[in-house]
């Protein structure tokens, strides 16, 4: 099977529809850099940088360069996420389109769209955050409130049939929270939508509770990987010299005694911490920011205002927080090398998640090639790259179901439609459509 990736990153999820049976022959993404790494992993693949909604026609280009006599069997796309989070300044309400229209990157679905039109794939992936399917944007021709989902599924009806998923990954056994949205869309003159029908082209959950089975839990993850111990207090500590991957920040006295003093494998973190480390008095008081005995700030995430300390403002159930051992681990994102960042800090060790270990919890297999990207580019681009990626384990999976889907055989291996995911992905079109107020869009 051959496939094209648009928005590829560093092409990590396209190892696992690659594992299933996909070579990716033509693979674009705006950063070279990036780029350069899916193509190491992808050495079939032609690539082309740059942004896409200028260089959309070199993706076709390249495909019938290298495919001059046949249509891609998949069209893998991964727009980017940013501009869907309400909690990012300036976007405003999730239902205020023209606040969502300030990030452009809210309407790439158009450049899928424009290669779909183009190279005709018999399936096609998307993949975002949940709130693709219902963040208001403006339409780029009516400019009237529509979601990223809703516009695309409006573009490519006549063409294709559209299934969605909004579903936690540690269902399919990534060993981390990743609460994702999924559009597959499988051209109208395939056999399989016959033959298959009650089902999605997407892979039933192994590891949902639902479906008898247990998520993967970071302390069994961790101990499968066995990199070993770091530790935050001196360089010395937070490297291991024989694994170029696995190594943490290192900080300052207050900040490691501040996450030393929360339990380990608690999930708690240091906003709860009430002892005072000069006096050992204990506070009572969350609210309290430095001690009532002695004046000492505690050892909480505190500021020197004006005239004293006092507690940081805002994320206070996430931020300097241990994540539960017995639990997944929380989603590894582009921050994970931020201690006041969503819940980044090892669950009994003092210290952050190191790049290696988060590549694992993202499910990157041990050979990815990465090339010179932390000589060149440094931790932070690396950590960007691995938070952005979508789990191979899964799209391995999900690749396996299309080919499923597309062939009209093993229906035991795919998702009932009336699955909660799929029920809950299309509850959430419906209720965006019904906020469009038209009927140019259909269920």
């Amino acid at each position: 099977m051959k496939a094209v990736s648009l928005f590829s990153n560093c092409g990590a999820g396209d190892v696992g529809y690659r594992n299933a049976g996909f070579d990716f022959r033509v693979m674009a993404e705006l950063d070279p850099n990036r780029l350069a790494v899916a193509l190491a992993n992808h050495p079939l693949a032609v690539g082309v940088p740059g942004d896409l909604r200028s260089t959309w026609s070199k993706v076709v280009e390249q495909w019938h360069l290298a495919e001059p006599d046949r249509r891609p069997d998949l069209l893998a796309a991964c727009p980017p996420c940013q501009g869907m989070s309400t909690a990012r300044s300036g976007l405003g309400s999730h239902d205020d389109h023209e606040a969502g229209g300030r990030d452009s990157r809210n309407l790439l679905v158009t450049v899928i769209e424009a290669v779909a039109r183009q190279l005709k794939p018999r399936a096609i992936v998307v993949e975002n955050v949940p709130a693709f399917l219902t963040r208001s944007v403006p339409h780029p021709e009516t400019g009237g409130p529509v979601s990223a989902a809703l516009l695309l599924v409006e573009l490519l009806r006549a063409d294709y049939k559209v299934f969605a998923i909004s579903a936690d990954l540690a269902d399919w056994g990534v060993p981390q929270t990743r609460k994702r949205s999924f559009l597959t869309l499988i051209r109208n003159d395939e056999k399989g939508l016959e033959t298959s029908s009650g089902f999605a082209p997407f892979p039933r959950p192994s590891h949902a509770s639902d479906w008898g089975g247990k998520h993967v839990s970071i302390k069994e993850s961790l101990t499968e990987l066995a990199a070993g111990s770091l530790d935050a207090s001196t360089a010395a500590r937070a490297a291991d010299p024989t694994k170029p991957m696995h190594f943490v920040p290192v900080w300052g006295e207050r900040q490691y005694k501040m996450v030393q003093a929360i339990p380990a494998n608690s999930g708690k973190g240091a906003w709860s911490n009430d002892g005072c480390s000069v006096c050992a008095v204990k506070s009572v008081d969350p609210d309290e920011a430095v001690c009532r005995s002695c004046g000492e700030p505690l050892l909480r995430p505190v500021v020197k205002g004006d005239k004293s300390w006092r507690l940081v403002k805002g994320f206070r159930t996430t931020s300097y927080t241990r994540m539960k051992s017995d639990s997944p681990a929380s989603t590894i994102t582009t921050a994970s090398g931020r201690v006041g960042s969503d819940i980044t800090i090892h669950p009994w060790e003092n210290r952050l998640l190191s790049p290696l270990e988060c590549a694992h919890l993202q499910t990157l297999p041990t050979d990815f090639e990465w090339g010179d990207a932390l000589k060149k580019h440094g931790h932070s681009n690396l950590r960007e790259m691995i938070g952005e990626a979508v789990p191979p384990r899964f799209t391995e999976l999900h690749g396996r179901a299309i080919l499923n889907f597309l062939s009209g055989t093993n229906e035991s291996s795919l998702l009932p439609c009336e699955d909660s995911r799929a029920l809950k992905a299309r509850e959430a079109l419906r209720r965006a459509n019904a906020k469009v107020g038209t009927k140019s869009v259909q269920e």
